[in-house]
């Protein structure tokens, strides 16, 4: 079972979803990829082209088309590693929260809920409504994990690689994939005692 589902949907950061697609192929990994049709537009707006075989190549993975609700992704008897949907709009966020499976990355979703499988969600949006928060709390009450795409700064980052790279890696982290995007933190010297936040 090396099948982690990854979903890119109409919300800024369409790197983040490629990014993460390669770092599971190179960990040997199989990912199946949905892109929304918002999603392949904020890709084609933000890096040119919304086909992912631009991105991607041909090979090492598979993408599922949006609309298929047959797809294998929609029936919890097919195993997988769970589902990273990345980066996460608003209408995505609302619809997995509230149950609502209109297309396949919704179907996805629910059912990597019901499986008790782990469901990683990663919004990139300000700022939050009370609607979005809402949605995120009801989400985590379920089970997923919402991690917003917001990159450190402490490892120093030079270059919007490392900044995406940052994000990428805590979702790694909790899928358990391992990898050495980012530099692990080990704490600083303390140089005075007297120092307080």
């Amino acid at each position: 079972m090396n099948h982690p589902i990854v979903a890119v949907t109409g919300a800024s950061g369409s790197c983040y979803g490629i990014r993460l697609v390669r770092c599971l192929m190179e960990a040997g990994l199989t990912p199946h990829v949905v892109v929304s049709p918002a999603g392949r537009q904020v890709m084609a707006l933000e890096m040119g082209s919304g086909d992912l075989k631009q991105h991607l190549g041909t090979t090492g993975y598979r993408e599922e088309s949006v609309r298929d609700l047959a797809s294998p992704l929609a029936s919890g008897s097919f195993p997988t590693l769970g589902m990273v949907i990345i980066p996460c709009s608003m209408g995505t966020l609302g619809a997995v929260a509230n149950g609502v499976a209109s297309n396949l990355i919704h179907r996805a979703a629910e059912v990597t809920l019901k499986e008790g499988r782990k469901l990683i969600v990663v919004p990139r949006e300000t700022p939050l409504s009370q609607i979005a928060l809402k949605n995120m709390l009801q989400l985590s009450q379920a089970g997923a994990q919402v991690v917003p795409a917001n990159p450190g700064f402490y490892h120093n980052p030079s270059s919007i690689e490392d900044l995406v790279d940052f994000v990428v890696g805590r979702v790694l982290d909790l899928m358990g994939v391992s990898h050495r995007l980012v530099k692990r933190w080990t704490g600083v010297p303390v140089f005075d005692d007297a120092l307080h936040d």
